[in-house]
């Protein structure tokens, strides 16, 4: 595909701003605070909206020779830089992995940031498994969302897991092994996430699923919307999430704005895990922060317990 070849010639110029041949996309390489970022895109993928990536290099990756372990994050832009994201706040993952990697608590890792497609994310973002099995108002409530075009999800994760990360894996020193690949998000990235690594065991081992939207289209809708989509998640689990296999989820959510309508949800997915035989605390675990909003300042508070919980060696 013309992106890789267009990502692999510029990941091979020094340093600077380079740009493929019909200026379609281009990388910056800069530092703000420990670490170093490289801006990769906008660029063209088939079947998806535009992706664009930022790629967080922790302390020391350009003088030494160590490999690193990557976590994959949706919602690229309210990582790191609070001029680039939708809020001016952010989750400071780049802080958090530092510190915690400082702290001999977890390995360094490479991280990087998907950018959401603007008005595609929520086609980009649902479960494809969830928007098929919807009917009645549920479905008609994802119709309205789908204000762009068709759910793409199935698409992008193939795209994350067969195009994107055997890029990563060659142009930098990662352990590529699913141990040491995670994928983190929030919301409706929270959804992506699971959708990761309950379909694609063979190339997630972790995964962060933080306030995750499980109600799909209709959060305060009628009752019969609100029991479909915990179905659905029901059914959806039951048939796909098999053993833990050395795999490792977190789930949360706050009791706050967006959040509030959660709990019921979650408990339910929380039944399954345990009926398929995973071990609370250490194949999975779900946490409830009372007074959490749903939004990026809540999510950088928690993140460094998130991921010294899912990122940590052992068991």
């Amino acid at each position: 595909m013309r992106w890789r070849l267009a990502f692999a010639a510029i990941m091979l110029a020094a340093g600077g701003c380079a740009h493929s041949g019909d200026g379609s996309l281009t990388m910056e390489q800069h530092q703000i605070g420990a670490g170093s970022f490289v801006e990769i895109g906008p660029f063209a993928v088939e079947g998806l909206p535009d992706q664009q990536l930022t790629v967080w290099l922790p302390p020391g990756y350009n003088e030494g020779e160590q490999r690193y372990p990557v976590l994959y994050m949706h919602d690229g832009h309210n990582l790191f830089d609070p001029a680039k994201s939708n809020f001016n706040k952010v989750w400071a993952a780049d802080r958090a992995v530092a510190s915690l990697a400082a702290a001999g608590r977890i390995e360094p890792h490479i991280i990087v940031g998907i950018w959401p497609p603007g008005a595609d994310r929520y086609r980009q973002y649902l479960p494809q498994p969830a928007a098929a099995r919807a009917s009645g108002e549920l479905a008609a409530g994802i119709a309205e969302n789908l204000n762009s075009g068709p759910v793409v999800s199935a698409r992008y994760l193939e795209w994350i897991a067969d195009e994107l990360k055997p890029m990563i894996d060659r142009q930098y020193r990662t352990k590529s092994g699913r141990a040491d690949t995670a994928i983190a998000g929030s919301s409706m990235g929270g959804l992506m996430s699971c959708y990761a690594i309950v379909e694609r065991p063979d190339v997630f081992g972790r995964a962060a699923c933080i306030s995750s939207h499980w109600p799909i289209a209709l959060p305060d809708g009628p009752d019969e919307t609100r029991e479909q989509a915990q179905a659905i998640w029901r059914e959806w689990f039951a048939s796909r999430l098999g053993k833990p296999d050395g795999r490792r989820i977190w789930m949360d959510h706050g009791t706050a704005t967006l959040d509030v309508y959660y709990a019921p949800y979650q408990q339910s997915v929380d039944a399954v895990f345990r009926d398929a035989g995973w071990a609370p605390g250490r194949d999975w675990t779900s946490r409830v922060y009372d007074g959490a909003e749903h939004e990026e300042n809540a999510w950088a508070q928690r993140l460094p317990e998130v991921l010294a919980w899912l990122l940590a060696d052992g068991e």
